[in-house]
């Protein structure tokens, strides 16, 4: 795989309509706190391009006035943003405390062999990124984890595991044909 840090700049550009929804994030606060609008900058290249590359977030430090590091340290503060291309998948596996006690390991282990990848890795096919997450809020309900950021699964046993990877690459081949 290669390095995603060195793709090509205008592969991650910011078109004129990207500057535009900038300007509008920008224009709901105080003249003087632009950079308040740095998350919603972040999100706004990742749904254009599907991750945030260091050159998005060089164009965004410069567009909000701030220093280069203080965007990339928003981006990889929140694991909402992807630093990398992922999967059309993204699971995102609590490794939290209460989680780990009530099986979040064995549901981990058991994720990355059916799989066939580790933590932080995407599947060849491209189907399923693999991701840690420190701590979705849902520990009443754990072991927990989130799918591409929207999709809370709870009380993950192998079983349930098995059926939401087997639903999601059935769902996938049903929008290829």
């Amino acid at each position: 795989m290669s390095n995603p840090q060195h793709t090509p700049a205008s592969l991650h550009a910011i078109d004129d309509a990207m500057l535009a929804l900038f300007a509008r994030e920008v224009a709901k606060y105080p003249a003087d706190q632009a950079q308040s609008a740095v998350m919603a900058c972040l999100q706004i290249v990742q749904k254009a391009h599907g991750w945030v590359s260091l050159e998005s977030e060089k164009v965004i430090a410069d567009y909000l006035g701030m220093p280069p590091i203080a965007v990339h340290e928003v981006t990889t503060f929140y694991n909402m943003y992807n630093q990398h291309p992922v999967g059309k998948f993204k699971l995102n596996v609590c490794t939290n405390l209460p989680c780990q006690l009530r099986d979040g390991v064995t549901a981990l282990v058991h994720l990355e062999k059916k799989l066939g990848i580790k933590m932080g890795d995407t599947t060849t096919d491209g189907l399923f990124t693999l991701q840690q997450s420190e701590c979705l809020g849902a520990c009443a309900d754990s072991p927990v984890m989130l799918v591409n950021d929207v999709t809370m699964c709870s009380f993950m046993s192998n079983d349930k595991l098995d059926q939401l990877i087997d639903g999601l690459r059935t769902a996938s081949a049903g929008e290829a044909n």
